[in-house]
């Protein structure tokens, strides 16, 4: 089976390619730096002859509002409208668990994505994404107000990247659900506690401070958020594993 993978240079891309080739698929990284542009068409026809899988797990290069809604709408309806010409029979995407809960410009901008694929005519399976492991850091980063670290004590179930990959691959190879898989890792946290524990273990000066009113990428937050509310497929790779291998 054909299987093009757009942002297939990128971290999970690099990865789901691997993975699909070790199974036998032909599995094509397509990305700017392959000479494939979702924004501008350029490449799309060629990589696209004779896939059966699309799977976009792209990014914006920008997640300033505008920018960040300009980039999938117009890379998103670019795709889908070469894969129609192409005879593509499966649109797979990566996106993330809680885009229709939080009000913020990346996850309106990929719940607008969603909404594309949805009335593209094409079968389709969105994958819902936790957060990845390897992201903890820099959301501290992105919390951080002089040496403190505001997070809210909700839900936190973050997962490896390595499983996120193996996820969306089961997704591309089986049948289109024309819905949402939702997929996270195997353990609940409280946020804070995390972060703290994180931040410890690092020998990291910040304090982190409960704050319920603590913004996640300037979105205030529920208590499941973050987290998947039924039915997520439970990835196996442990938080406390990867932290020991880091």
């Amino acid at each position: 089976m054909k299987v093009v993978v757009i942002g297939g240079t990128g971290l999970i891309g690099s990865k789901l390619v691997a993975k699909l080739n070790e199974r036998g698929h032909e599995a094509v990284a397509a990305a700017p730096n392959t000479g494939v542009n979702t924004l501008t068409g350029e490449g799309l026809a060629e990589v696209l002859k004779g896939a059966e899988v699309v799977v976009d797990v792209s990014n914006a290069p920008s997640w300033e509002d505008d920018a960040v809604m300009n980039f999938f709408r117009t890379s998103t309806t670019n795709l889908l409208q070469a894969e129609a010409d192409a005879g593509v029979t499966h649109h797979v995407a990566l996106s993330i668990v809680g885009t229709d809960r939080l009000d913020n410009g990346y996850f309106r901008a990929k719940l607008a994505q969603e909404e594309l694929i949805k009335a593209s005519g094409i079968p389709y399976s969105i994958v819902h994404a936790t957060q990845f492991f390897e992201f903890v850091a820099a959301i501290a980063d992105a919390a951080t107000e002089g040496d403190r670290v505001h997070i809210a004590p909700v839900k936190f179930q973050p997962m490896h990247s390595d499983d996120v990959a193996a996820a969306v691959g089961r997704t591309a190879v089986g049948t289109p659900v024309n819905g949402v898989v939702e997929v996270a890792g195997p353990d609940v946290f409280q946020f804070d506690e995390l972060i703290r524990k994180v931040l410890a273990a690092k020998n990291d000066p910040r304090t982190v401070v409960t704050d319920p009113h603590a913004r996640y990428y300037g979105s205030e937050l529920e208590e499941t958020s973050l987290v998947p509310v039924s039915g997520a497929q439970l990835a196996e790779t442990r938080f406390v594993d990867w932290v020991a291998q880091q």
